[in-house]
């Protein structure tokens, strides 16, 4: 699948990861709805076969067409490497797993490269609506849903806090996002699972905001949807409005999440930061 993003500098980056996201798509849909086995792994998170071995597509493929490039998966341990490596790859091969296993439609793969500790290529793929969500550096964000062409993604022009729409979580929702919406002035809100969807319905600009006051998402939840939504005009950083970093030993982003079409995001984290002082 070639796409307008084909002739940028890390083009050929953004068309091996949407072929791995796309291949290991197909892997993951023989398994959905099935009767799946179920594990735990850190922090109780569900793990299955077709979380591994979705892994073990993308990064077998990543690492045959970049060899000297770093690679992290969720699913495998971490290499330090990546703390001076130029070159980084982060991936979730399932993002949204519960999701997946209640056999729903919340959940994709994310490719993400980081260059000089930044994101630069995303790559957000869902495969039951056989939707590729991609973006490089200085060539935009871009969508091919099925058939269709690819078309180049914005986000919204909504500037004030009360008409932001919400995407939250739908796994992991508990009554903190109520007391956020509460301090913003908003009503209105969508639950999904995946981080990379969330981050890509604000790209398309069909939401607005994300709020994650939670310290459990780690660099491969983040890598590919902020080089997505940076390249459709938005904006991701903590909760305290800083740049989320990628060249840390630690994995997770203790400070949590907020994404945003750019717009009311200075005004969304001036009401979050007090709510939330117990984030550093």
């Amino acid at each position: 699948m070639r796409s307008p993003l084909s002739q940028n500098e890390l083009g050929r980056e953004v068309e091996v990861a949407q072929r791995l996201a796309v291949e290991a798509g197909v892997l993951v849909m023989k398994y959905h709805g099935g009767n799946l086995t179920v594990e735990k792994k850190e922090r109780n998170e569900p793990v299955t076969i077709a979380d591994r071995e979705s892994s073990d597509l993308i990064v077998s493929g990543l690492r045959e067409k970049f060899p000297d490039d770093v690679i992290i998966s969720e699913e495998n341990a971490d290499d330090l490497r990546r703390l001076t490596a130029k070159r980084v790859w982060y991936i979730d091969p399932i993002d949204g797993t519960k999701d997946f296993i209640r056999g729903e439609d919340g959940f994709c793969l994310m490719i993400g490269l980081c260059v000089g500790g930044r994101p630069a290529v995303g790559v957000v793929v869902q495969p039951i609506h056989h939707r590729v969500f991609s973006a490089a550096p200085g060539a935009g964000a871009w969508i091919q849903a099925a058939e269709q062409a690819p078309r180049r993604v914005h986000v919204s022009n909504v500037g004030e806090l009360p008409n932001a729409r919400l995407v939250a979580s739908k796994s992991h929702r508990d009554r903190t996002i109520d007391q956020v919406k509460s301090a913003l002035g908003i009503a209105n809100e969508l639950n999904i699972g995946s981080i990379g969807l969330k981050l890509g319905i604000i790209a398309l600009g069909e939401r607005d905001l994300y709020v994650n006051p939670s310290p459990r998402c780690s660099l491969w939840d983040t890598c590919g949807p902020e080089a997505l939504l940076h390249e459709a005009g938005g904006r991701l950083s903590d909760i305290r409005g800083r740049p989320l970093r990628y060249d840390v030993e630690e994995i997770a982003h203790t400070s949590g999440l907020v994404a945003s079409n750019g717009r009311v995001h200075d005004a969304a984290i001036a009401r979050l930061s007090p709510l939330f002082d117990n984030l550093p």
